[in-house]
């Protein structure tokens, strides 16, 4: 992502979580994006600073401390609803945007197929979807983990860790059998 000269200041903090430090960026507008765990801190914060350019590391005020809190606990499987966390989609396509807004009502626990999210925005064509996924700046808030092939299988995922940090996602969150039965088999 490129910085613009009139993008406003974007600040980050790393934080550690029941899978590894993660690390959240936000400018004034809101969170700009989320990173899930590298291999270790420095390549965390080198990830971050490669996709914002000129980003500082601070401790999080208030409110951004409150979304590391609900992140927190959500990724050690407590319940927690990450819908009003305020995200900066300037810059983003507007189809993006809209994937973004229908995976982000995917509850904890529960799945919707690449084609599902597809119908419900008029198209026909799941591996847009896929790949819209795939950019997806703000893995866990908007919850691209859930996002699943319509044959039962994951499906993909650009993390770091590939499908196994899919699989980890899911089973964190209590994916449930009744929910998709072939899907529970990969994730138990």
């Amino acid at each position: 992502m490129r910085k613009h000269p009139s993008d406003p200041q974007a600040f980050f903090t790393l934080f550690e979580t029941s899978i590894g430090l993660c690390g959240l960026a936000w400018n004034e507008r809101g969170v700009i994006g989320f990173q899930l765990p590298e291999d270790d801190a420095s390549g965390t914060r080198s990830r971050l600073a490669k996709r914002f350019p000129g980003i500082v590391e601070v401790s999080p005020p208030t409110d951004i401390q409150g979304i590391v809190t609900d992140v927190t606990a959500l990724l050690q499987g407590e319940a927690r609803d990450l819908t009003s966390v305020p995200l900066d989609m300037d810059g983003l396509p507007d189809f993006d945007r809209r994937v973004y807004e229908v995976a982000r009502g995917i509850p904890p626990g529960r799945v919707l197929t690449y084609g599902e999210i597809a119908s419900r925005l008029g198209i026909n064509n799941a591996r847009a979807i896929g790949q819209a996924l795939g950019r997806n700046p703000f893995a866990v808030i908007v919850p691209c983990h859930r996002v699943v092939a319509a044959n039962g299988g994951l499906g993909g995922f650009s993390a770091n860790g590939g499908a196994t940090t899919k699989r980890r996602l899911l089973a964190i969150e209590g994916a449930r059998r009744d929910e998709n039965p072939t899907l529970f088999d990969l994730i138990s």
